[in-house]
């Protein structure tokens, strides 16, 4: 029996970047360009936290870095795991915001080839990251028809 304590998911960021916070009518995906074993598939802009950073100080980092776009956050898409997170593998877990752009416009600047916007009727023309489907799906049940 080994003594090691089992090692807790890396805390990640996601927004599911949307028109309109009350009734959002489009989703923005992202195309990743790594790692390699990501590179072409579609996911949520977010990512990992810095030391000492809270879930919204790093999603708003990381939304400059990767978009060049400063949002204003709405509700949390609440996940299945504990405080509302979303696993990704059993390495990662992650807290997804909505949020709507309030400067900028978003470009694809870092970790990412394509950005997409994407409605109800053609939420699943990109190939979305697994781990980033039961996500999709739930946006998808909230977004207006």
């Amino acid at each position: 029996m080994s003594s090691e304590e089992p090692k807790s998911p890396v805390e990640v960021v996601a927004a599911a970047i949307v028109d309109d916070l009350e009734q959002p009518t489009r989703l923005l995906a992202a195309r990743r360009t790594e790692p390699r074993s990501l590179a072409g598939g579609w996911e949520l802009p977010g990512g990992k936290l810095d030391p000492g950073e809270s879930s919204v100080e790093a999603l708003h980092r990381e939304l400059v870095e990767e978009l060049g776009v400063d949002v204003v956050l709405g509700d949390l898409v609440e996940g299945p795991m504990e405080r509302g997170r979303w696993p990704l593998g059993t390495a990662y877990a992650m807290t997804v915001f909505l949020a709507v752009v309030i400067r900028g416009d978003p470009k694809p600047l870092e970790d990412h080839d394509q950005l997409r916007w994407l409605t109800t009727a053609d939420l699943y023309a990109v190939e979305w990251l697994p781990a980033d489907l039961p996500i999709i799906r739930m946006l998808g049940s909230r977004m207006a028809r």
